[in-house]
């Protein structure tokens, strides 16, 4: 069993030199060799994985057919050295996964997250003026929460207004503009910062009170904290916006002024998907599909093409 552990161990070095992440797969997979030692099983066998997937049994079949997923990839590449290895079939755990709904924030929800960010304790401290700059860069740039809060200072060139997003979710490097007004909010918060913490223990440009980089954990506790505030959640909600929908504001907005302005999407719509640091300009075009007044823009478009009367 040593050999399927150290297996496993090198499948994901492998992976991870090409560029992929696989967080949770490797947990998941070292999870699954432990069972296997339990049961002191000598083979991945079908049955076995499907005991192993369905475990948590308060579960969505969502997880368990991702676990499950974990599994078959890597029974695929083990068969070849061990003929006994059997691969789950596919649709054994049938589930399609499906899109989370976005949540559209008006102008003045965003204000109100922004002004309560601002309140946040300690009075006086640096984390106010973090998550306020955080939150509002969420908004105006685009990013992922992961890349707002991994931006280094070497990274935020103030002096050009340009963020450089480094290595993200698709082993990618890109370059995001800044207008005016964001540049000036960043250029005011390096200056707190400095004042607060001169001598960082990061590098990171957004830190908390004690100079290191914001864990994704306690952002998103700080973010819901404020939702409820703001009444974007209610005050025992599980759900409810996300820090993600910022991202899909962002791309609804810009291409709802793309159309006002009588742009070619065609044309255009490959810029934002690279300003996105999306892989394939498909996962950008769904965007197109998630929003009234942008379905009804687009529609009119094509009605105008084709030279057919709309309906007011």
């Amino acid at each position: 069993m040593n050999t399927l552990r150290k297996a496993v161990e090198d499948y994901i070095a492998l992976r991870r030199s090409l560029g992929f992440k696989l967080r949770d797969m490797a947990t998941g997979l070292t999870d699954f060799v432990s069972f296997l030692e339990q049961k002191a099983a000598p083979h991945i066998t079908t049955v076995l994985a499907l005991e192993w997937a369905t475990q948590p049994r308060d579960h969505q079949p969502s997880d368990w057919a991702r676990r499950l997923g974990f599994v078959r990839v890597f029974a695929r590449h083990w068969s070849a050295t061990d003929p006994h290895t059997q691969i789950p079939p596919d649709g054994l755990l049938p589930f399609r996964a499906q899109r989370a709904h976005p949540y559209l924030y008006t102008d003045k929800e965003i204000q109100k997250l922004l002004a309560a960010a601002k309140k946040l304790s300690p009075v006086g401290g640096l984390r106010p003026w973090t998550y306020h700059c955080l939150f509002g860069l969420l908004v105006v740039g685009g990013l992922r929460i992961s890349e707002a809060i991994k931006l280094e200072r070497q990274d935020v060139d103030l002096d050009q207004g340009i963020l450089t997003i480094r290595r993200t979710k698709f082993n990618k490097t890109r370059l995001v503009p800044l207008h005016d007004s964001t540049r000036n909010v960043l250029l005011d918060y390096a200056r707190r910062r400095d004042r607060w913490v001169p001598k960082p223990a990061s590098l990171c440009f957004l830190v908390n009170d004690h100079g290191r980089c914001l864990e994704i954990s306690a952002v998103h506790r700080t973010f819901y904290d404020l939702s409820r505030q703001t009444g974007l959640r209610g005050p025992s909600d599980h759900t409810g916006p996300r820090l993600h929908d910022f991202r899909h504001r962002f791309a609804l907005n810009t291409l709802i002024q793309w159309y006002r302005t009588h742009e070619d999407i065609e044309r255009r719509l490959p810029v934002l998907s690279t300003f996105l640091g999306h892989a394939h300009v498909a996962d950008t075009y769904w965007y197109l599909s998630v929003h009234p007044e942008l379905m009804k823009l687009a529609t009119r478009r094509l009605e105008r093409r084709w030279g057919l009367p709309h309906a007011e």
